[in-house]
């Protein structure tokens, strides 16, 4: 009778050296035939095992090829949290041209052309988003540049101008922030010119009457008045080096643009249109691009003691 190795030698052979290598001994010749087959089992069940991984790899790598592969996916790790978004408001505007300088410059282009080059400047220290309630030269009431700036939920508001004072003679920068009152006379008449502005919008556009700028002043939160404040010194010490200020540079009043309640918002006056010194120089972009340096540097001082929007 024929052995069931020599029906197919060349696989029990095989199966054989393949339970050898998995470390099982072969049977030693006294031991009966049952003891072999059992080798003979395990020996080919190691090769079947071993010809379906072969089949499974290349399967996965035809899969691959073929791109129907599923990979891992991606470790996520914490999102990095938004860039604060600075608010650019360039005064007046459209029929609004502001104060009208010496020369005929119109306050609404420099304030525009100011706001720009700021613009440019924050945003290359990659730490900042910015916008501007303009961009073209178009009227835009007062009301609509505050509710910008809360729509596009904005972390600071700054409002440029070079406006004109009786005295041709005052010249320098300044900056302000909202209160009920005014700390002089100066920046009363000052906030009351301003907030006259939405008489440009004609019969549609209806002005803030005291008694409620007074109101709305009362529901501006405490943390935005001492962010206020605090960007007021930032900008200026900033300026202090290198941009001529007014005595007593920081004021406050009641102006209609920065009464955000939520919002730190400061008015920067960059000079006055009514000095002929303070407008020629503001006329040039070399001195433009000075107070927007001066500017950022202002906004990173902020933003930096506030521990936010310092990037790398």
């Amino acid at each position: 009778m024929t052995s069931e190795s020599e029906k197919t030698p060349g696989f029990f052979l095989m199966a054989e050296r393949s339970a050898r290598a998995a470390g099982i001994d072969a049977p030693h010749p006294a031991q009966n035939s049952l003891n072999r087959r059992g080798l003979l089992i395990t020996g080919a069940g190691l090769l079947t095992t071993g010809l379906l991984s072969t089949q499974a790899q290349a399967a996965g790598t035809t899969r691959h090829a073929t791109g129907q592969t599923l990979h891992a996916p991606a470790v996520v790790g914490k999102a990095r949290p938004a860039l604060p978004l600075v608010m650019l408001d360039p005064g007046h505007g459209g029929k609004d041209p502001g104060a009208i300088g010496y020369t005929g410059t119109y306050e609404k282009h420099v304030a525009e052309a100011a706001a720009t080059e700021l613009r440019q400047q924050l945003l290359a220290t990659g730490r900042y988003r910015v916008a501007m309630t303009r961009t073209t030269d178009h009227f835009v009431p007062l009301d609509g540049r505050v509710e910008l700036a809360q729509e596009h939920g904005a972390s600071l508001f700054i409002s440029m101008h070079a406006d004109a004072l009786h005295n041709a003679g005052v010249r320098g920068a300044s900056v302000y922030t909202h209160s009920h009152g005014a700390s002089d006379s100066q920046t009363a008449d000052l906030a009351k010119t301003e907030n006259s502005a939405d008489r440009y919008g004609g019969p549609l556009v209806q002005g803030t009457s005291p008694e409620v700028q007074q109101i709305l002043a009362s529901l501006v939160t405490e943390e935005a008045r001492r962010g206020s404040a605090h960007m007021a010194s930032a900008v200026v010490s900033s300026f202090q080096s290198r941009i001529n200020l007014l005595s007593h540079p920081h004021r406050h009043a009641a102006f209609a643009v920065l009464k955000s309640a939520q919002i730190p918002s400061v008015l920067v006056e960059m000079g006055f249109m009514s000095n002929r010194l303070d407008e020629a120089a503001l006329r040039q972009a070399g001195h433009r691009a000075m107070v927007a340096g001066a500017m950022c540097t202002a906004v990173n001082r902020y933003f930096a003691s506030a521990g936010v929007g310092l990037a790398g």
